[in-house]
């Protein structure tokens, strides 16, 4: 079940919120044919889940580089949050000052095409 259909289940966003998401991800795809529509997400590992002070995010290949992460609030709102590079395969998010609850983290790498959306649980 796609992450977009969960949440017009639970109310959370409207059907056109979700038709627009949807409409933007076909009209990537057309203009990147050499990009594969759907990426293996287990490229990706986060831990530890539900987090306290710091979320790592470790990568199966060597891209920290080059990716870009955007950390959203469960109403989709971009949330701000300092992160480190430790190397060439992980980033650590600073959770620490944020309140309570489930964050959407966004996980996006043109030249791969890597996309992905991981859901994250702030304690």
């Amino acid at each position: 079940m796609r992450f977009s259909t969960v949440l017009l289940i639970f109310g959370l966003l409207s059907a056109a919120t979700v038709a627009r998401a949807q409409e933007s991800v076909s009209s990537a795809q057309e203009s990147r044919p050499d990009v594969k529509a759907a990426v293996d997400t287990r490229q990706v590992t986060l831990y530890p889940n539900p987090a306290v002070e710091t979320v790592t995010v470790k990568f199966e290949q060597a891209q920290t580089a080059k990716v870009r992460m955007t950390l959203h609030n469960i109403i989709g709102n971009v949330v701000e949050v300092e992160s480190e590079i430790l190397d060439d395969y992980e980033i650590r998010l600073k959770v620490k000052d944020l309140p309570a609850g489930y964050y959407l983290l966004a996980i996006r790498n043109d030249d791969s095409g890597f996309k992905g959306t991981f859901k994250i649980l702030k304690r």
